[in-house]
């Protein structure tokens, strides 16, 4: 009887049962209480007494341990880097395909550059272009007839030398 009692106290005053102690010698009058009124009464009375909360107060907050799913922000950030770079690189190089200074051989090889993220920006790129056109013009003079010309008369000059140090004077 007293169980219910209190179990209608707990639901009457909003806190939980544990914390709910009767008095002993008013017994009586909480076995008359029958709604939620009555054991209000008896609280402001007297006969119910509210123990006082023990344990936390308030809940410590913990610190967030750094998921997966903080990483993923990241992830998506450098991806759309570099979909802004790739665009960016691939429409120049469409610009200089379409100008001709840029051979199909050329334009495979720098996307494959570009794809792999070769490039940090659009004037790194340039600057890498260039190269491959200073490059190119070196192999093309070294394979060109001049240079051979050149080549072979210094040759000639440094045996004729030779043989005038060779002779006797």
């Amino acid at each position: 009887m007293i169980i219910k009692k209190k179990n209608l106290a707990a639901k009457a005053l909003g806190v939980g049962k544990d914390r709910i102690k009767f008095v002993r010698l008013r017994i009586d009058e909480i076995k008359e209480a029958i709604t939620k009124q009555d054991m209000r009464d008896l609280l402001e009375s007297g006969a119910i007494i509210l123990k006082p909360v023990k344990g936390r107060r308030t809940n410590v907050k913990r610190k967030n341990k750094r998921g997966t799913g903080k990483v993923r922000k990241k992830v998506n950030k450098r991806k759309q880097n570099y979909v802004k770079i790739t665009r960016k690189l691939r429409e120049y190089i469409k610009d200089l395909k379409r100008r001709g200074s840029l051979t199909p051989d050329e334009v495979k090889q720098l996307r494959i550059q570009i794809r792999n993220k070769n490039f940090k920006s659009k004037s790194n790129f340039k600057l890498h272009i260039e190269g491959m056109k200073k490059w190119k013009q070196v192999k093309d003079f070294h394979s060109s007839k001049k240079y051979t010309e050149v080549i072979l008369n210094e040759n000639t000059k440094k045996k004729k030398k030779r043989k005038k140090d060779r002779l006797p004077s």
